[in-house]
């Protein structure tokens, strides 16, 4: 496993980051049936320890906090507090209260307790917005974050999916301030949404902010063949945004060239990932074992100029999405 700093911080994270979206209880709240309990997501949280990938993500929405339940419970029984960097989010409703969703200086109190609650730990290493809240004033946001890094309840701030503007904003108000800065931007990006490239990532170079990617694989288009489905393809409905044909000649560039150099789709598709000199660790939501050794393997995948060229050529510009 390699390791690098996130952003122009001083915290070190695996290059490969374990997203747990995967993992929950289907039988509570809004966790979708695809999800991993327990015992399912036991053998990839022993592998992910195996393999050295330390930084681990999830979010107080995914499976209605119960992924959150999971994974502190997975610290506690395979690994050590110390030796995870702990991410986690805050914006999605977690109930219909005014505490409940959103960046209010409210709801971020109020969330970052639940989350600590169900995570089982006194603090998290690196907090996110999960998306931008237009309703907030930002200086708001801003010193409730600030305050809980202050409080000790939280080591570093991120931030996830929106507009550059919006995050420029964001860093101006707390330079502004002197309020803590996002030292990362969860954002989405792979060879089938690129659309980051045109502003996005010019940004967080200037501002030393490191990209986490969330969906590197496309939730998976990318690591098989063209009309090949699963079951989680098939139900999710974030997954059905990369169903359209004009996502085709992509996915049948990265298995020409995964099948000319003998290699798995999804470490190609990783490894394109990987060249972003922004890029810090793409965040990989693995459900069966190959797929975190798929991830890992990216890491010494090389690919050539004209590897590159022929992944890159396909793609045609599209709407961002998952800003919303």
């Amino acid at each position: 496993m390699d390791y690098t700093r996130l952003g122009s911080s001083g915290l070190k994270v695996s290059r490969i980051a374990l997203g747990c979206m995967s993992f929950g209880d289907a039988s509570r709240g809004r966790a979708p049936e695809w999800v991993l309990d327990d015992d399912a997501a036991a053998p990839i949280f022993r592998q992910a320890v195996e393999l050295g990938i330390t930084f681990w993500d999830t979010a107080n929405v995914y499976s209605s906090g119960t992924s959150e339940e999971i994974v502190g419970r997975a610290l506690r029984t395979y690994t050590r507090r110390e030796d995870v960097v702990l991410a986690t989010k805050v914006f999605f409703p977690m109930h219909d209260g005014p505490g409940g969703s959103g960046l209010s200086r409210k709801a971020i109190m109020e969330q970052i307790d639940a989350s600590l609650t169900r995570l089982g730990t006194d603090y998290v290493d690196l907090y996110q917005i999960h998306r931008f809240d237009p309703e907030t004033p930002v200086e708001e946001t801003m010193e409730a974050l600030h305050d809980v890094v202050k409080a000790g309840k939280v080591r570093y701030l991120g931030a996830s999916s929106m507009w550059a503007w919006q995050l420029a904003k964001m860093q101006h108000a707390a330079d502004v301030h002197g309020w803590t800065r996002f030292v990362s931007m969860q954002n989405q990006y792979s060879l089938l949404q690129r659309e980051e490239e045109r502003e996005m990532f010019g940004l967080l170079a200037d501002q030393g902010v490191g990209s986490i990617p969330w969906s590197p694989l496309a939730k998976g288009r990318l690591a098989r063949p063209w009309g090949t489905e699963t079951k989680r393809t098939e139900t999710d409905a974030m997954g059905r945004r990369y169903v359209g044909e004009e996502n085709q000649p992509v996915v049948d560039a990265v298995q020409k060239v995964a099948e000319s150099r003998g290699l798995a789709m999804a470490q190609v598709a990783l490894a394109w990932v990987l060249k972003n000199p922004s890029v810090v660790a793409p965040i990989v939501g693995p459900t069966r074992d190959h797929h975190l050794a798929d991830a890992v393997a990216a890491l010494d995948v090389h690919l050539t100029d004209e590897e590159i060229a022929a992944l890159e050529a396909p793609y045609t510009p599209r709407l961002p999405s998952g800003y919303e």
